[in-house]
């Protein structure tokens, strides 16, 4: 049991500091704490002799004290079990009186009446919900803080590429309102931010892509336009199709030779060469033009059309039906003009927004952190409604989504772990953020004080 709070009128010079002592019969508040029984002593150096416990006289020895009248009551909670003891020591009759000797203590000290037991006790109830109501608030707040970190952890294991994204862009977000709210100058200098406000947009950027459970894992860590699998089919296809003409090449050779023999064979086997070598690299052009297709890159025009014109390639199977090398679903992906998503894709990966505004909003939340949800709906809008999902605009777009948008591109821009797009480099970033900021997409002020106090060296 650790001794945590002392106060004397009395003795105010005398030095406080923490201890413990074991919970057991032997001292005091020990026997109180075990076995729940409130003691009453008239005077604590004239014990019964049969009594377990004793009184401690290291105090009064240190500071030429004497204690003589005690009460220690326990303090229970709701299921009547212990959870700290409340300890009086020395009722005086004039409660001004100060004990600064013994012989003051044997004048003033006077025994704890029944009525002051009975109020001691009636506070001990009291401080005993009061703690018990602290401890409940700190275990929700720690049951909160785990919840929020398994939620982070499944997001991050169903995506793994943006491991320890939603934890950067919460500091960051954190640390740029922290700059807002001791701004003296600028349009933002009259905003500020409480503790518990801070706390709101930490939640809010931690859970900021929770949705994200809600979406295909396959759409998620897509890294190019093709899927593993498609591309493998069309890798088989390029396969059997060299290899039926390998076979192919070797059997005319040999038809020649059992029909003609030798004359003529050399002519006929150097054209066949040339046609072999015309086929074969043909096809491993058209696989060429797959693998460089399939990055997620913008795509110019002229590898469009020929994309358009490998489509035509068929090739026949061992029972002589034609196929084509690339199917219309293949073709379709291999066309995405920018980055690996066609549009179906595209709209699944941004409704994780949806998904997470209606994930958010089934939870409880506390008076102080109520406006979670619909900071983390909009963390994807622009100033302009070029933003999604409901394209809102300007002041519709709260103050603290504003700044978690900052520090989303910011990160979504630099992160290195992205296996569809290489990572750029902090200034490059800022550069193109900037541009963002020209064209009206992002809070102007915000962004300036994003850069000015290097909010963006966070997480370096």
């Amino acid at each position: 049991m650790r001794f945590r709070h002392a106060q004397t009128y009395s003795k105010p010079e005398a030095p406080f500091v923490e201890f413990t002592i074991p919970v057991d019969r032997t001292s005091l508040a020990g026997y109180t704490a075990v076995t729940g029984e409130p003691l009453v002593i008239d005077d604590a150096y004239f014990l019964p002799p049969d009594v377990e416990y004793s009184i401690n006289r290291s105090f009064d020895e240190r500071n030429g004290y004497r204690t003589k009248s005690m009460l220690v009551i326990p303090m229970k909670d709701h299921k009547e079990e212990v959870i700290g003891v409340l300890q009086l020591i020395n009722r005086k009759r004039n409660p001004e009186a100060m004990l600064a000797s013994p012989s003051d203590v044997e004048q003033q000290v006077v025994p704890y009446s029944k009525r002051t037991v009975e109020l001691v006790t009636a506070l001990a109830g009291q401080a005993a919900v009061a703690m018990e109501n602290s401890r409940l608030y700190e275990e929700i707040e720690r049951l909160f803080e785990g919840f929020v970190k398994a939620a982070v952890h499944a997001i991050e294991q169903r995506d793994p590429t943006t491991f320890g994204h939603s934890g950067r862009v919460a500091n960051m977000t954190v640390e740029l309102a922290g700059v807002v709210d001791r701004a003296d100058e600028g349009i933002y200098r009259a905003v500020r931010f409480t503790r518990e406000q801070l706390r709101e947009i930490r939640y809010a950027g931690l859970l900021h892509d929770f949705g994200k459970v809600g979406v295909r894992e396959e759409v998620l860590v897509k890294a190019k336009k093709l899927y593993p699998l498609h591309l493998d089919l069309i890798k088989g296809r390029h396969d059997f199709v060299r290899r039926t003409a390998e076979r192919d090449f070797w059997k005319r050779r040999a038809e020649f030779l059992e029909a003609h023999g030798r004359e003529g064979y050399d002519g006929f086997l150097r054209a066949l060469e040339e046609e072999q070598r015309a086929g074969i690299g043909s096809l491993d052009r058209f696989l060429h033009a797959v693998l460089e297709a399939n990055e997620p890159t913008v795509m110019p025009a002229r590898r469009f059309e020929e994309l358009l014109e490998l489509a035509r390639y068929t090739y026949e199977d061992s029972t002589g039906q034609a196929h084509a090398l690339l199917s219309e679903e293949e073709l379709r992906y291999l066309t995405i003009p920018k980055g690996s998503l066609d549009e179906t894709e595209r709209l699944e990966i941004e409704s994780h927004v949806t998904h997470t505004y209606r994930f958010l909003q089934q939870i409880p939340w506390t008076r102080e952190l109520q406006h979670i949800p619909i900071i983390a709906y909009g963390h994807h809008e622009k100033l302009d409604g070029g933003g999604y999902p409901r394209r809102v605009t300007g002041e519709a777009i709260p103050i603290q989504t504003r700044m978690m948008t900052i520090s989303d591109i910011f990160d979504a821009l630099t992160a290195a772990d992205r296996p569809y797009k290489p990572a750029v480099a902090p200034a490059p970033a800022l550069d193109i953020m900037t541009e963002e900021v020209r064209i009206g997409q992002l809070d102007r002020e915000l962004f300036r004080l994003f850069v000015d106090a290097k909010v963006f060296e966070l997480n370096a």
